[in-house]
Order: C-alpha cells, then sequence, then structure tokens
C-alpha cells in the first residue's frame, strides 16, 4: 500500500482523526494530480474503475478475518488499516468526505 508518502506526516503522537484527515488528504491529493508512480492515483484510472477498489476491500476483509481467527494481532492491525485506506480510497471515488464518515459514526457512538 506504499505510495511513496512520508512515513513521519502520518506517524508521530497524532490522534486517529488527524491521522485520517491526512490520510485522506493524501488520496484527494493523489485523485487530482494522478502522479505515475502512486498506487493510489492508479486505483482512481484502474481499467476497472470502481470497481478494482471493491475487489480490493473484498481481499482485505477476507485477509482481515484470517488473521483474527488465527490470533495474528499484528496481521490483524496491517489488515485493518489496508480496509481503512482502501475505503478512503472508496469515499473520495463517490465524491464523499470525511465529514460524511465521521456524522455517521458519531450517530452511532
Amino acid at each position: 500500500m506504499s505510495d511513496g508518502t512520508d512515513g513521519g506526516a502520518l506517524g508521530g503522537d497524532a490522534s486517529t482523526d488527524e491521522v485520517l484527515s491526512e490520510l485522506f488528504a493524501v488520496v484527494e491529493s493523489r485523485k487530482a494530480e494522478l502522479p505515475d508512480d502512486s498506487y493510489t492515483a492508479s486505483l482512481f484510472t484502474h481499467e476497472k474503475g470502481e470497481d478494482a477498489v471493491l475487489e480490493k476491500l473484498g481481499e482485505e476483509t477476507t485477509e482481515l478475518l484470517l488473521a483474527a481467527k488465527n490470533g495474528d494481532d499484528e496481521a490483524l492491525a496491517h489488515e485493518a488499516a489496508d480496509i481503512v485506506y482502501h475505503l478512503l480510497v472508496l469515499l473520495s471515488m463517490q465524491g464523499m468526505e470525511l465529514a460524511d464518515l465521521r456524522r455517521e459514526l458519531r450517530e452511532r457512538r
């Protein structure tokens, strides 16, 4: 999933909300600029269109379930992050904002 982004930008002691905001901003930037060397940009230009991201979400969900079943906490965290990342790409593809997700999550707490 590496996209050539600076790990420091998303690391450190940032809150989860800050990390999600920064990651979504990177996704939106890749969508707008479409750099050739970007995995994220390739999802926006894939010949399968949105189906490419939907397939990745299905694949990552299966991997998450297997990690949970096997009690592999490190793999579980990795696969959960992959799902969140691909979900943010899907939201961007749909023209949604991170605020839409935040609003829905707030309503559920």
